[in-house]
């Protein structure tokens, strides 16, 4: 399958988007393009523009409105391009503008823009995974740029992206939920955090805790989000040391790690913070919350 979504109605919406935030120069420049490349698909042309976009469009923040927000959640699920520099939302437009019937073509092409990318445009190709072609081929791309240690790329690959939770396999899956860790990212902004924990996932993770505690170095406490649904008496050793933590980010974590398990132990520690269970009963208290006050 080409594309596993409505891509004529996302290139309108996405060229909308555009033409709400760039300079009717630049919407002009754009259509320019747009022919040029109808009448000749010259593939030099195509990676010419792809390269040029910034100098013309500049590099505004893409804000949405709730409307436009569902419905690009409505073409693809999660997908959004809020925050986005508008040079890349144009590159992900742009992408768009290249024919797929040919599958093999389609694949060479890409990754010809891949492996000549530079560091903008390695950001804006992984923001842009979940709307290209084929999806089924970008998983080993993706699996590459976890292991980038280029912020922006890791952003574009990592947050808001809906594309590795549907497409990776475990491991780099795990790889990916691991360096955001490593790397202090906002891991509620993971697409599919919940969904796609595994229990080697959880083991790993609660290894990597002793390892920071043992070099007396603190823990992300969004960490045990991802250990909570396969907390055992192992585990909840070290839920019981972050409940006991002066820190009260630390604290609440543990609280809510107790409250998203079924082991009983844990479920019978929340009772000893009447407080604490209450907030989270009533939703004053979730790992959303908790996130915000980190980031």
């Amino acid at each position: 399958m080409k594309y596993v979504y409505d891509i004529d109605r996302m290139s309108a919406l996405l060229y909308q988007i555009i033409a709400q935030h760039a300079k009717p120069e630049a919407v002009n420049w754009l259509q320019q393009k747009q022919e040029v490349w109808r009448q000749g698909n010259v593939m030099q042309q195509f990676n010419l523009t792809f390269s040029a976009i910034p100098r013309f469009t500049g590099k505004a923040v893409v804000d949405i409105n709730d409307t436009t927000a569902a419905e690009l959640h409505a073409i693809i699920p999660f997908f959004t391009v809020q925050g986005w520099p508008l040079h890349q939302l144009v590159r992900a437009w742009w992408l768009l503008q290249l024919p797929a019937n040919d599958k093999a073509q389609y694949l060479k092409q890409i990754e010809v823009l891949f492996d000549t990318a530079e560091m903008n445009e390695l950001a804006a190709l992984y923001s842009a995974l979940p709307l290209l072609a084929y999806p089924d081929s970008w998983t080993l791309r993706t699996a590459e740029g976890i292991r980038s240690n280029i912020g922006i790329v890791l952003d574009a690959i990592m947050l808001n992206n809906p594309y590795p939770a549907i497409n990776l396999d475990r491991a780099p899956w795990n790889q990916l939920v691991m360096k955001a860790i490593f790397n202090d990212k906002p891991v509620s902004r993971i697409v599919g955090l919940d969904v796609r924990v595994n229990p080697e996932l959880s083991d790993v993770l609660c290894d990597y805790a002793h390892e920071r505690w043992a070099a007396g170095r603190t823990v992300n406490p969004m960490l045990w989000r991802l250990v909570a649904p396969f907390m055992n008496e192992t585990s909840f050793n070290d839920i019981k040391r972050v409940w006991n933590s002066a820190n009260n980010v630390e604290r609440e974590a543990a609280a809510l790690a107790c409250a998203r398990t079924q082991y009983a132990p844990a479920r019978e520690l929340l009772q000893q913070d009447p407080v604490l269970k209450a907030e989270i009963d009533q939703n004053l208290l979730s790992w959303e919350i908790l996130s915000a006050k980190l980031n």
